[in-house]
């Protein structure tokens, strides 16, 4: 069996059932952060067993399954290349318009190194605007220095 199957067989039951990320990160685990569990039950961060456990029972899923959404995943849920989803290619397009910027303000402020995707946090609210609510993302990353080895 490989993970996608297992994140299909999440969909779909998310899809029958009605239920939003909130209300399932609520169920399986409401200290973690519903970014960090959506990742994990799309197949991109690792579960505790605890959380395999209580995702399997609320999924219906079987034991094979529930081992698989506690191991360390092939990350990179994307194809090559531009994303072809609007939404996404959002992201992208940040990237491209502003990765040098940040970039250079970062390295400015920082140094030679990176902000680290892996020790990092990432919180989404929505913001009521007269002209249209807004989407607030916010992400910390911790600052990595590059070695000289």
């Amino acid at each position: 069996m490989k993970r996608e199957s297992v994140t299909e067989k999440i969909l779909d039951t998310k899809r029958l059932k009605g239920w939003s990320w909130k209300e399932i990160t609520k169920k399986i685990d409401p200290k973690q952060s519903p970014i960090f569990l959506t990742a994990g039950l799309l197949g991109q961060m690792k579960l505790t067993p605890q959380q395999a456990a209580k995702t399997a029972k609320l999924f219906g899923l079987g034991k094979l399954e529930e081992k698989l959404l506690a191991e360390t995943p092939y990350r990179g849920s994307l194809p090559p290349g531009p994303p072809t989803d609007p939404l996404i290619y959002r992201f992208y397009e940040l990237v491209q318009v502003y990765g040098t910027t940040w970039k250079e303000l970062i390295q400015e402020e920082f140094g030679d190194g990176i902000m680290s995707a892996i020790d990092f946090n990432m919180t989404m609210e929505r913001l009521p605007d007269p002209k249209g609510d807004r989407v607030k993302i916010v992400m910390t990353g911790k600052f990595l220095d590059y070695k000289r080895y």
